[in-house]
Order: structure tokens, then sequence, then C-alpha cells
């Protein structure tokens, strides 16, 4: 059986003597699956996206991501980390309004030392990929939601990290853009990308997700398979 993408043992966070934004919590993902972290405000799931991140550390418990050990990680590894084992689609997008669509898409590669030419060629390739190659060389501020989120998901998967995570990704969107961003997550996943989304939108944890985690107060309340197909059978 395939390692992890994703191991959490035991994790807590606690922050300012509050009560627990995480208690005990245990997680396991597998290459292939697209999980959806579910529960309402104030329920722990922002905390633990955090952590898997590389953003927080846990008070207790630990965090490993493709086998690297997330938890004793310094500043300067994390970046790292995040640069080469992650990407982050958030749910404004923050993209960088005074760069080009293409220089938004390549600059994680820039930034990982990745050679221009090669970083040149990857950004054709994902922008034609996920529909925004007319868009290349407009500004952010041009483009309709949707279309941000688009480029926003190729700048996320420009250095080809195993894990990509997602915070509310269709929370700034209206209806149609949201089900658009849920197919686009669909189809990547469909190509075997490991996908984490944490959402309220209970409509696209359905429609994008193989698998749903549910968090109240700080602890998994319920884990359960959303569609019938096994992750190792996904490539």
């Amino acid at each position: 059986m395939t390692l992890p993408v994703i191991e959490l043992r035991e994790v807590s966070r606690r922050y300012d003597g509050g009560p627990p934004a995480l208690h005990e919590v245990s997680l396991t993902v597998r290459p292939g699956e697209a999980v959806a972290i579910v529960g309402p405000s104030g329920s722990g799931k922002s905390t633990l996206l955090h952590l898997i991140a590389g953003l927080d550390r846990p008070d207790t418990g630990t965090v490993t991501v493709d086998g690297v050990r997330v938890d004793r990680l310094g500043e300067s590894g994390s970046a790292l980390y995040r640069r080469s084992k992650i990407g982050m689609v958030f749910q404004f997008f923050n993209l960088l309004d005074d760069l080009t669509v293409a220089d938004n898409v390549a600059l994680p590669a820039r930034l990982a030392g990745m050679g221009r030419g090669e970083a040149d060629r990857r950004t054709v390739e994902l922008l034609e990929t996920l529909g925004i190659d007319r868009h290349a060389r407009s500004y952010p501020g041009r483009l309709s939601g949707g279309e941000r989120q688009r480029v926003a998901v190729a700048r996320a998967l420009m250095n080809r990290p195993p894990l990509l995570l997602a915070d509310e990704p269709t929370g700034a969107l209206d209806t149609a853009a949201g089900q658009d961003v849920g197919k686009l997550l669909t189809e990547l996943n469909a190509e075997g990308q490991t996908i984490v989304v944490v959402t309220h939108d209970l409509a696209l944890a359905r429609s994008c997700t193989n698998r749903a985690v549910r968090i109240a107060d700080g602890r998994i309340a319920e884990d359960a398979r959303t569609h019938a197909v096994a992750p190792e059978t996904v490539r």
C-alpha cells in the first residue's frame, strides 16, 4: 500500500488558554483522495488546514505530509516545504494585480529556482489545460471571479505539488462560477491529484470529493466515503 500524503497523529492545538481548537485529531489521506473538511465556523477546520500547510504548529501530536515532519520545521523550512510539497488556493485568490496572469502562475517556479524556459513552458501548459491561455497577458483585475480562481489553481499546481489545499475556493464566487471550480477540482482529482478542500459549501463537498471529514468542537465527528472509487485506483 502506498504511503499517506497526509498523516496526523493525536494532534491538539489550543490558543491563549482557551478551549482546544483541535483535540487529539488523527487523520490519514492517501494519494489520489479528494477530501472535504466540513463543519461550522469555529469548529477547527481552519486550524487543521494551517497545521497541514505548516502555517501553524500543534501543541502535541505529529503532522507528516509526503514524508516531511511538518511540525518540526522552522520558519525557513516551512517556506521551503510549502513551495515544494503543497499548492494552496484561497477564497479571495491572492493574486498579484500588478503581474500578468502568466507571471502570477510562474511566480512559484521562479521562487523555487526553476529555469525561465522551463517555467515558461510549464505556465503555457497549465494555462492551456485550465482553459485560460487567452488571458496570459491580461491582468487579474480584468478577469471574472471564476477565471481568477482558475489562475490561482494554475499557480498552485506550478511546482507539481503532491497535495493541493483549497480554503473555501468557491466562497467569493457566484453559483455558476462555483460549480465551474468544483468541476475543475473533480477533473484534477481524476488525473491523480490529491486534494483537500476546506469548505462550508456542502454542494461543493459532494460534487468534487470522495470523502467528507466533519469537524465539530475540535474533533472529528464523522469521516465517511462519498463515492465508491478507492483512492488506490486513481492515477
